[in-house]
């Protein structure tokens, strides 16, 4: 996934909210098979944030944090957005106790994750 297909999937999940556009949760949380107390949770916000004031700074963040990573880990594999985000979800990621790359964004370890994964498309095996 490059930058510009990056810049396609953040345009899928714009939304417009209090005439502003935004990076939709609940299109995001539909696209990764999430419910809303999981995003809630690991975007550290209280549900009716997420429903009632979806702009909000942090969740924002959250998402375009979360589709950063994304974009790499499907560049990292060369797979497709679905693939990519099965990886995310699941794939353990051993210099991380085996937490995946959800676990660690929620943990505000995005920055060890991407330099996971540059170090690894640079050929770094470990």
């Amino acid at each position: 996934m490059s930058s510009a297909d990056y810049r396609r999937l953040a345009q899928r999940l714009c939304d417009v909210a209090g005439g502003r556009q935004i990076l939709s949760p609940s299109k995001f949380i539909e696209m990764m098979g999430l419910d809303i107390a999981s995003f809630a949770r690991e975007a550290h916000a209280h549900r009716s944030t997420v429903i009632h004031a979806p702009g909000t700074q942090s969740i924002q963040t959250h998402i375009s944090t979360n589709l950063q990573v994304l974009a790499a880990v499907a560049a990292a594999s060369d797979g497709s957005l679905q693939d990519a985000i099965f990886r995310y979800r699941n794939e353990p990621l051993a210099p991380f106790d085996c937490r995946t790359a959800e676990a660690l964004v929620a943990q505000e370890r995005a920055a060890d994750v991407l330099n996971l994964l540059e170090s690894i498309q640079a050929g770094f095996v470990g």
